[in-house]
C-alpha cells in the first residue's frame, strides 16, 4: 500500500510555518535574497564601458541609451516577471526552477511534456552551478578592485587579498552561517543606504540623467546604434544577476517580504546608484574605469571598499547557500545521487552544508579567479550562466501558465514578446562572448547536465534490476503470515523507498539465514512537496493486512528542509501500533545495497556507464544520511551488471 497521503489541513499548517514576520523578515530577506543583485553596482557599468565592451563610449547618447537600458531591463525582468508573476507559481510555498519543476511534475500528466520540463529544470539547475562559481570570484574581485582606487600601488594585493577572503568563507561553511547569518540583514540595508547616497549627489549635479527614466532613450539607442546597443546588452544583464533568487529564497522568507522588500528598499537604492553613475560618466568620462567607486569622495574609498568587501561575502555566501538548496531539490528529484547534508543549527532546519559541493566549488572559484584575473574579463563569462537560467525559468513558467492554469492565449503571447524577447536578446548578444569566456558556463553546464541524465538513466535501469530480484511484498508477507519461515527473537528494520516490493536485504537474509526476526519494521521516506513536517504529522503506519504477522511499514514525512532521521522518525511511531511496543535501542537496520558493474550490452554507452558507476560509489553511505546506529547497521544485497 501506498504511504497515507497527508492531510489538506496539516499542509496548510506547514506552510505556515515561516522565520519570523513583518519588517524583521523584510530586514532578513535584504541580507539573503539580494545579495547578488545587490553588488550588481560594483562591476555592471565598470564592464559596460570596459575594453572589452568598447563600442559603447561614454557619450550623452550612448550614456542616456544605457541607463535606460539598464532601468527597464530590472523593471521587466526583475519587478514584472520575477516579483510580480513568477512568485505566484509557488511549489507549497517553495520557489526556484527545481521547485517549479516539482510543481510541474506533480501537476502534468503527459510524460513527453513532463520529461521536456526535467531536462529544462537539469539545464536550468546545471547553469545555476555555473553561476554559483562565477559570483564568488566576480563580487570579491570586484570589492578588492576597490583598493587600486585608493592607491594604485594596491593592485598587486587584489588577487592574494581575494583568494584569502574566499578560502575563509568556503572554509567557514561546515560551522553553518546562523552567526554570521544575524549580521546579514543590516549590512546590506546599510549597503543599499550607500548606494543610495553615492547616487544622490551626482543626480543632483546632473539632474538630465533622470530623463534616461523614459524608455524612448534605450529606444533610440538601440535604433540608432543597433550593434553597439547588441553589444552593450551583454554587459547590461549584469544589472540583473541575482533575480533567481528571489524565486529561490521564497521559500525561507515569503512572497510579500520580498516584494515589500524590493519594491521600497532594494529597486529605488539600484535605480539611484545607476543613475548616479550615468550623472558623473556624462561629467567626467575617465571615471569609465571604475564609475562606481569614484561615486565617492576621496576620503570615503577605504571605507567603501571595507563595505563593499562585506556585501559580496554576502552575496557569495547567498550563492553558496543556493547551491546547496539546489543540490539537495536535484537529489531528491532523482538528478543526483544521494549527497552527504549536514544541518548547521538546530532550530533552521534549512541551514545545511554539503562538503562536496562547497569543495567542488571552492575549487572552481579559485581557478576562475588564476585564468581570469579581473572582474571585466570574468564578467565576459557571467552573462550566459545568468540569461540561459532567465530564459528556462520563463519556459518552464508559460508552460504551467498554459497547461495547468489555462492562462489564454493573448497573455502567453504578450508575455513571450515584452520579457522573452528582451531575454533572449540578452543571451544572444551574450553568446558574443563564447570565445573570450562565455565558453566556461556552457562547459559547467554540460559536464552537469550530463551526469544528471546519466544518473537518472542509470538509476532508473538499476531500479528496474532490483525490482526483478526483490519480489512482491504482499507474496512475502503471506509466506511469512502462513508460518512457512521460522522467527527469531529481535527487532529488524528494513529502510526500502516503496511499499510494494521486498527490500532486497529481507530477501537476502531469508535466502542465506533461512530466518525472519520476531519484530520487522519497513520505513519509507517520504519526501513532501513542503518545507518542513510537524513531528505530530511526520508519521504514518500501515501494519500490511494483519496485527499478528510482526512485519509492519512505516511512511516517515519529511519536507525539504527536513533531515531523513530514520531511528528519530521511528521513534514517533512507537506505540501507534500494536507491532510498534518496541525497545529500539535494541533495533538491528539492514540496508539493501546493489554494487554495480559496468559490463553487458544495455541502454547506456561504455563511458556513462562507468560515469554512473563512478556515482554510485561515490553517493553518500546510507547509515549517515539515514542517521543510523553504525555498530547497528548490517548492510546486504547483491551484484548487478549495466
Amino acid at each position: 500500500m501506498p504511504p497515507e497521503p497527508l492531510g489538506a489541513d496539516t499542509l496548510t499548517s506547514m506552510r505556515a510555518v515561516r522565520h519570523g514576520k513583518g519588517g524583521a523578515l523584510a530586514l532578513s530577506a535584504l541580507g539573503v535574497v539580494f545579495g547578488d543583485i545587490g553588488t550588481s553596482p560594483l562591476y555592471a557599468m565598470q564592464t559596460v564601458f570596459s575594453i572589452e565592451h568598447n563600442t559603447v563610449k561614454p557619450t550623452p547618447v550612448d550614456v542616456f541609451g544605457v541607463i535606460s537600458m539598464v532601468l527597464w531591463s530590472i523593471t521587466i525582468v526583475v519587478s514584472a516577471k520575477y516579483v510580480a508573476l513568477a512568485m505566484r507559481a509557488d511549489n507549497d510555498g517553495e520557489g526556484g526552477i527545481l521547485a517549479l519543476v516539482a510543481l510541474l511534475r506533480e501537476k502534468l500528466t503527459r510524460r513527453r511534456t513532463l520529461a521536456t520540463a526535467m531536462f529544462l529544470g537539469m539545464i536550468g539547475a546545471a547553469l545555476f552551478y555555473g553561476d554559483s562559481v562565477i559570483t564568488p570570484a566576480i563580487s570579491v574581485m570586484s570589492a578588492m578592485e576597490g583598493l587600486a582606487v585608493v592607491d594604485p600601488g594596491l593592485e598587486e594585493l587584489v588577487l592574494p587579498v581575494s583568494v584569502a577572503i574566499l578560502t575563509a568563507l568556503f572554509a567557514i561553511q561546515r560551522w553553518g552561517t546562523e552567526a554570521v547569518g544575524r549580521a546579514f540583514g543590516p549590512v546590506m540595508a546599510l549597503w543599499f543606504g550607500v548606494l543610495a547616497l553615492l547616487g544622490v549627489p551626482h543626480i543632483v549635479d546632473n539632474p538630465e540623467i533622470l530623463k534616461a527614466v523614459s524608455p524612448t532613450y534605450a529606444v533610440a539607442f538601440v535604433v540608432g546604434h543597433p550593434l553597439v546597443a547588441f553589444v552593450a546588452m551583454g554587459a547590461v544583464v549584469l544589472t540583473i544577476t541575482g533575480a533567481e533568487a528571489l524565486y529561490a529564497d521564497m521559500g525561507h522568507f515569503g512572497a510579500k517580504a520580498i516584494r515589500r522588500s524590493w519594491y521600497f528598499v532594494v529597486f529605488p537604492a539600484l535605480a539611484i546608484n545607476y543613475f548616479g553613475q550615468g550623472a558623473l560618466i556624462l561629467s567626467d568620462p575617465s571615471t569609465i574605469t571604475n564609475p562606481f567607486f569614484r561615486l565617492a569622495p576621496s576620503w570615503a574609498t577605504l571605507p567603501l571598499v571595507i563595505l563593499a568587501t562585506l556585501a559580496t561575502v554576502i552575496a557569495s555566501q547567498a550563492v553558496i547557500s543556493g547551491a546547496y538548496s539546489v543540490s539537495r531539490q536535484a537529489v531528491r528529484l532523482g538528478m543526483l545521487p544521494r549527497l552527504l547534508v549536514r544541518h548547521t543549527s538546530r532550530e533552521e532546519g534549512g541551514q545545511i552544508y554539503i562538503p562536496v559541493v562547497n569543495w567542488i566549488l571552492f575549487i572552481g572559484v579559485i581557478v576562475l579567479i588564476g585564468v581570469f584575473q579581473s572582474s571585466s574579463r570574468l564578467a565576459t563569462a557571467y552573462g550566459l550562466a545568468v540569461t540561459g537560467t532567465l530564459i528556462l525559468t520563463s519556459a518552464l513558467f508559460l508552460l504551467l501558465a498554459r497547461m495547468v492554469w489555462r492562462v489564454p492565449t493573448w497573455k502567453i503571447v504578450a508575455f513571450v514578446l515584452v520579457v522573452g524577447v528582451l531575454e533572449v536578446t540578452f543571451f544572444a548578444a551574450n553568446l558574443l562572448k563564447v570565445v573570450s569566456g562565455g565558453w566556461l558556463p556552457l562547459l559547467l553546464a554540460a559536464l552537469v547536465v550530463t551526469v544528471m541524465t546519466t544518473w537518472r538513466q542509470g538509476n532508473d535501469e538499476l531500479h528496474n534490476r532490483e525490482r526483478e530480484l526483490e519480489g512482491p511484498l504482499d507474496l512475502f508477507v503471506k509466506i511469512v503470515s502462513d508460518g512457512r519461515v521460522p522467527r527469531v527473537p529481535g527487532v529488524a528494520v528494513y529502510p526500502h523507498p516503496n511499499a510494494t516490493t521486498t527490500p532486497l536485504a529481507l530477501v537476502q537474509n531469508v535466502d542465506f539465514n533461512q530466518v525472519v526476526h520476531e519484530h520487522v519494521v519497513l520505513v519509507q521516506i517520504v519526501n513532501e512537496n513542503v518545507p518542513h513536517i510537524r513531528h505530530v504529522d511526520r508519521v504514518t503506519v500501515d501494519d500490511l493486512g494483519s496485527e499478528l504477522d510482526g512485519i509492519v511499514h512505516v511512511s516517515v514525512h519529511v519536507g525539504f528542509t527536513d533531515s531523513q532521521d530514520i531511528p528519530r522518525g521511528l521513534a514517533l511511531a512507537v506505540g501507534r501500533s500494536p507491532e510498534l511496543q518496541l525497545n529500539l535501542d535494541e533495533a538491528h537496520y539492514f540496508l539493501s545495497v546493489l554494487t554495480v558493474h559496468a559490463v553487458g550490452t544495455r541502454s547506456l554507452r561504455t563511458w556513462r556507464k562507468r560515469l554512473f558507476v563512478w556515482l554510485a560509489h561515490v553517493a553518500a553511505n546510507r547509515t549517515e544520511v539515514f542517521h543510523l546506529p553504525p555498530e547497528r547497521t548490517i548492510v546486504m544485497g547483491a551484484h548487478v551488471d549495466l
